[in-house]
């Protein structure tokens, strides 16, 4: 099975999930906002996000949503943009426990080529880039941003401690 990649998976979920929390309070003109570096407005970058969640779903096999589509299209509101990352969470976590997954499978699409253990490690990296961005334009907004590492995940399940 594919045990040890739940907790990167749901790290990676409840990240997200922390974030899009953050910015439901947010203005549409700050949802707008962007600044140097970023991929683009607060609810782009987490229209993006979630939408590569699905996409890279879709590439190793799992079940894609039928809001996914490859053509970019204006953000959806915050409550559509929550309904779907939990949505795309839904579907990892039944991919992951779907069976054991081949970090050598070859995986293909019109312009490139990877193995699944590349484009999982993708999945993640990604995620987190972009949070890190949506912090950069929310520090310029001058809104505080909740801590989403590892250690905040393990603590806000129990599971970490310090000592």
């Amino acid at each position: 099975m594919n045990e040890a990649l739940l907790d990167p998976f749901r790290h990676n979920t409840w990240a997200t999930r922390e974030l899009l929390a953050v910015c439901r309070s947010l203005t549409d003109e700050q949802l707008g906002a962007t600044t140097t570096g970023t991929y683009g407005g607060i609810r782009a970058t987490l229209h993006h996000l979630i939408e590569s969640e699905a996409y890279y779903l879709g590439l190793l096999g799992g079940s894609a949503p039928d809001w996914y589509r490859e053509d970019p299209e204006p953000p959806p509101p915050m409550d559509e943009l929550e309904r779907r990352a939990a949505d795309v969470a839904e579907r990892w976590e039944a991919f992951l426990a779907s069976g054991p997954v081949d970090p050598a499978k070859p995986v293909a699409h019109a312009d490139f080529e990877t193995d699944a253990g590349v484009l999982i490690a993708q999945v993640l990296n990604h995620g987190n880039e972009h949070r890190a961005q949506i912090f950069t334009v929310l520090a310029t907004l001058g809104v505080e941003h909740p801590e989403l590492d590892g250690w905040a995940y393990g603590e806000a399940h129990g599971r970490y401690r310090e000592t």
